[in-house]
């Protein structure tokens, strides 16, 4: 906890200078920010509420000590971590970007004080880390927890401990920019830039293969976190020095449309393909453009499960290998949440098409979702996902001290993910252009959209339910266009009215409807109905093994404490929904009855999510 006076001075000193906004798009619909945005209360709220409750918690100087010793200062008494995070452990300090962007966010989102202090009190003291690069023997602006010779190392490709040290060095810069973004904080600025003009005066000094051949190292997002502080200055130097980061070898396949994939350790790829986005926007090369949007096209048409994670022991597999790779270790987490930041950069460039959201709304609901343990009061995670028969969620690495992440023992890139999962589940439910709003998730959240004079607030118990509303508020102005998602998965009979009456708009699935040039009214409300049906998700590698989902829900079979040695067999015919509403269904599997349940509930009990077929669901 910091004492009200140190708050105090953090804020006067460090956070009164107005920034950019956050990095925008060149052409289409705009993200709202953070502070825009509420969440209500709903299951998506009491994810939040668990990471919110342990940011607040866990100790500040703990997370510093490797910085502070690495930096020559003091480490004031605090205890090591353990785990990826331990005084040995390769590339500790990478987990701490993570947690400097989930204050920035818990801040912009609450308006939360703590979360915005302890933000401030970490990056004062790693600019005082920063400052004592002289008496470390470190160069000016270097910071991380492992000394600087690794990167000497690195060059020589003599680096042979695990360490990924531009990975770690990418996390603290994007956390650093985060702070910067959305509290004004002018430490965070002076130290992020001092850090990037390290990076490039390091990189500035090699030849193009000698770059190429280091880039074989994992590296997080550098080329990604580079163009978004380009962005953020209007300083073309750090586009330079982020298309540095260009991987020419991951690059030229993809900008051909080439899917060459199999192999590759898939999150070191994902952060990549969201700088390429990135690029694009600051560049206006179609070459990055369609880098990053047949990355996309290629993870989730053929490397992804149906819950809408990808990758089985953290790499990819051959193309449309899914029912051959069902194990313990599928579906890590980091590359979803990396999936999801690459489809948001993505949308905007062809907003017309809701195949995004409808990946994105799949991802988020199945898989990260259910990543938290809900019955851990400081929201601990899973590092995989598993999908192997009698599966169960905890099941993690043989890292990290356990099967859930731990406060102090584990620091996986997992963890760190779901810390900015959790702070921002609201960030994409609701777009913007001049005239227009997009609603692309069904989320319970309130919108403030200072541009019309209104606040939206979306009333819904999606996806139990199949209907939200939206209730405009406030007094709007000029009209304006509402464009809401009729997901692919929904049927014919969707419908939108607005005040008791259907609307004679096209609400076919896959598309977006359109209220257009509607004079809004302070208490207008439009309730969107979004039917939903049992429908099958074949592996793409073997049509009779599928999983069941209901609308947009994965479905599971609860095997509580039971095994299974193989994958059950289920009567498609056999499943029938118990009572009127809810998600609970019966089904018959290898001849004895189930419960089928949402895949993001499955807590506590061996699962299945992966069935051999026969027959047909009901009509």
């Amino acid at each position: 906890m910091l004492s009200s006076s140190l708050a105090g001075l953090l804020l006067q000193v460090g956070l009164l200078a107005g920034v950019q906004p956050a990095a925008g798009q060149t052409s289409g619909p705009q993200p709202f920010d953070l502070s825009t945005i509420s969440l209500t209360n709903s299951r998506w709220m009491d994810n939040q509420n668990r990471t919110v409750s342990y940011l607040k918690w866990v100790d500040v100087n703990r997370l510093l000590y490797n910085f502070r010793s690495n930096h020559r200062l003091s480490t004031q008494g605090a205890a090591a971590n353990g785990g990826w995070d331990a005084p040995n452990f390769p590339f500790r300090t990478h987990a701490q970007g993570h947690y400097l962007t989930a204050w920035a966010f818990c801040y912009a989102s609450l308006r939360d004080n703590e979360c915005r202090d302890r933000a401030a009190y970490f990056v004062a003291e790693l600019a005082k880390c920063q400052k004592n690069n002289g008496a470390a023997g470190f160069s000016t602006g270097y910071l991380s927890g492992f000394p600087e010779s690794e990167f000497a190392a690195l060059e020589a490709r003599t680096l042979n401990n695990g360490n990924v040290p531009y990975y770690a060095i990418h996390k603290t810069m994007a956390g650093l920019l985060d702070v910067w973004r959305h509290l004004g904080d002018t430490n965070a600025r002076d130290v992020l830039l001092a850090l990037a003009g390290w990076v490039d005066t390091r990189t500035g000094k090699l030849s193009y293969q000698q770059m190429q051949s280091m880039l074989g190292t994992e590296f997080g997002g550098m080329n990604d976190v580079l163009a978004d502080l380009h962005k953020q200055t209007k300083d073309d130097r750090w586009l330079k020095v982020a298309q540095r980061f260009d991987h020419a070898a991951i690059f030229d396949p993809l900008a051909a449309g080439r899917d060459q994939l199999n192999g590759l350790h898939a999150n070191t790829q994902v952060p990549k393909w969201i700088g390429a986005a990135l690029e694009y926007k600051a560049t206006g090369s179609t070459r990055y453009r369609d880098i990053a949007k047949n990355a996309w096209d290629l993870t989730v048409g053929a490397h992804t499960y149906a819950i809408g994670g990808n990758s089985q022991a953290e790499h990819f597999r051959p193309p449309n290998a899914i029912a051959g790779y069902l194990q313990k270790d599928t579906a890590e987490a980091c590359n979803t949440y990396n999936m999801l930041r690459l489809t948001r950069e993505l949308w905007p460039l062809d907003a017309a098409s809701t195949a995004y959201f409808d990946f994105y709304e799949r991802a988020l609901l199945n898989h990260l979702l259910g990543q938290q343990d809900p019955a851990s009061s400081h929201g601990h995670v899973t590092y995989f996902t598993p999908l192997n028969p009698g599966g169960r969620r905890g099941v993690g690495p043989a890292w990290g001290g356990g099967t859930w992440s731990t406060d102090y023992d584990s620091f996986w890139c997992c963890q760190g993910t779901a810390l900015e999962t959790n702070t921002k589940l609201m960030d994409s439910i609701y777009f913007h252009d001049e005239g227009a709003l997009f609603v692309n998730l069904f989320t319970p959240s309130v919108l403030k959209w200072a541009a019309q004079n209104v606040t939206v607030t979306q009333a819904t118990d999606f996806p139990a339910g199949d209907t939200t509303t939206l209730t405009i508020g406030g007094q709007p102005g000029e009209s304006w266009d509402l464009f809401v998602r009729i997901p692919s998965w929904t049927t014919d009979q969707a419908e939108i009215s607005v005040n008791g009456e259907k609307a004679n708009i096209d609400t076919k699935p896959g598309t977006y409807a359109v209220i257009k040039g509607r004079a809004w009214k302070d208490g207008d409300k439009v309730t969107v109905r979004l039917p939903m049906t049992l429908r099958t998700v074949p592996a793409n590698d073997n049509p009779n093994v599928a999983a069941v989902a209901y609308g947009p829900v994965v479905l599971s079979g609860d095997y509580g404490s039971g095994s299974l040695s193989s994958m059950p067999t289920l009567s498609l015919d056999s499943v029938r929904r118990e009572g009127s509403g809810g998600l609970t269904f019966t089904a018959t599997a290898g001849g004895k009855s189930v419960q089928l349940k949402p895949f993001y509930d499955a807590h506590g009990i061996n699962y299945n999510v992966y069935w051999t077929t026969q027959g047909k669901l009901p009509a």
